[in-house]
């Protein structure tokens, strides 16, 4: 995989973009809410080194090509609301696995559509994959109906597959079709 560290995307609203070491403390900000957090795969940050950990992290892994994780930025405040990403990449069978999050100042305003449209026309397109997955909790209606906007199909779930703070949940795993998303667009 070629590396992403200067990968960029823009929208009517926002920018899209590397996440910088001056981003630690929105980043904090962000993992370290309980709200937000609540169907994450960990439980929320409470240690300030561990963004500026995380950011570094990020960087290395940009430029390997390892995977694609941006900062959504809000252009009317230059204000850091989220992430999306493309993980688990597999260039073999050209497919990713989707990840996005938002502060909560930011849910109902569109962003996430506008964010993960920008994302997948790049991922189809750019990247040529084929396949692209997202897994959330069950409980996570707001993010089912996201997926579901954004023409993602419900095809299973994964029972008891993650453990969070000692709390069990299950997966609901959601696909998009290359062909399926041109058709949309």
């Amino acid at each position: 995989m070629p590396s992403f560290s200067t990968l960029t995307l823009q929208t009517a609203r926002l920018d899209l973009r590397p996440l910088l070491p001056s981003d630690d403390g929105a980043l904090l900000a962000l993992k370290s809410d309980p709200v937000v957090m609540r169907y994450g795969s960990t439980p929320p940050w409470s240690d300030p080194q561990v963004a500026t950990d995380y950011i570094q992290r990020d960087l290395e892994g940009m430029a390997a090509g390892a995977y694609v994780q941006l900062a959504v930025i809000r252009r009317e405040d230059a204000g850091l609301i989220g992430m999306c990403s493309f993980h688990l990449l597999d260039v073999q069978c050209r497919r990713a696995e989707l990840g996005y999050s938002l502060v909560v100042s930011a849910w109902g305003h569109g962003y996430a559509n506008e964010a993960v449209t920008a994302l997948l026309d790049w991922g189809f397109g750019q990247l040529e994959l084929n396949r692209v997955e997202a897994d959330i909790d069950p409980r996570n209606a707001a993010s089912a109906r996201a997926l579901e906007r954004l023409g993602f199909t419900r095809e299973g779930r994964l029972r008891e597959r993650w453990i969070v703070a000692g709390e069990k949940s299950d997966s609901l795993i959601y696909g998009l079709l290359a062909d399926e998303w041109k058709t949309r667009r």
